[in-house]
């Protein structure tokens, strides 16, 4: 009984120091060569800040791209999912409004034609990025509300797309602030 005593609590120890000092240390100095240096890479548009390029925001004037929906209203505070799962009422009601919301805003779309990042919630709650497929979805909503051509738009959401990571891992993905800032560009241009 004392030899498991003993055993356990150098177990303890020994995982206390590896992951509470010596794991958060290393993040901490390789975060220091990454692009924000650990605090988060800003992006820049006209001089300002508008945001953070791996953490989405809330677009929902027709005139912009829309990103993926989050459960926890983009905080990165609070990051996370909803922890519903797919048969809980209130997850359905939320993908209703969503799909209800999408079929408003896209007239001759049908429930089918959605994709579905645009109305499930990443699990991080923060994601920046949707797919190609559903920036394409909103192509001909923007195009009428900008007035520009739809073709301006692919030319877009093409020079925005970035291929899977390691061109092995994941979908080719649109960052939706790149893309929108790159639409207010366009506008100011023409």
């Amino acid at each position: 009984m004392k030899k498991y005593l003993f055993q356990s609590i150098r177990l303890t120890l020994t995982l206390l120091v590896l992951l509470c000092v010596i794991y958060p240390v290393t993040v901490a100095f390789v975060a220091r060569f990454s692009p924000g240096k650990g605090n988060g890479e800003a992006v820049i548009a006209e001089g300002r800040k508008v945001g953070y390029a791996n953490i989405g925001q809330t677009f929902s004037r027709p005139d912009y791209f829309w990103g993926r929906p989050s459960a926890v209203g983009y905080n990165a505070g609070g990051s996370g999912g909803s922890n519903k799962g797919a048969s809980n009422p209130d997850y359905l009601k939320d993908v209703e409004n969503r799909i209800d919301t999408l079929l408003k805003y896209h007239q001759g779309a049908s429930r089918n034609d959605i994709p579905v990042d645009l109305i499930t919630a990443s699990g991080s709650g923060l994601d920046p990025d949707i797919t190609v497929e559903a920036a394409r979805f909103q192509i001909a909503r923007v195009a009428k509300a900008r007035q520009i051509s739809q073709e301006q738009l692919e030319e877009l959401i093409d020079d925005a797309t970035t291929g899977p990571v390691l061109s092995l891992f994941g979908p080719s993905r649109v960052n939706v602030l790149q893309l929108n800032i790159s639409l207010d560009k366009l506008q100011k241009t023409h």
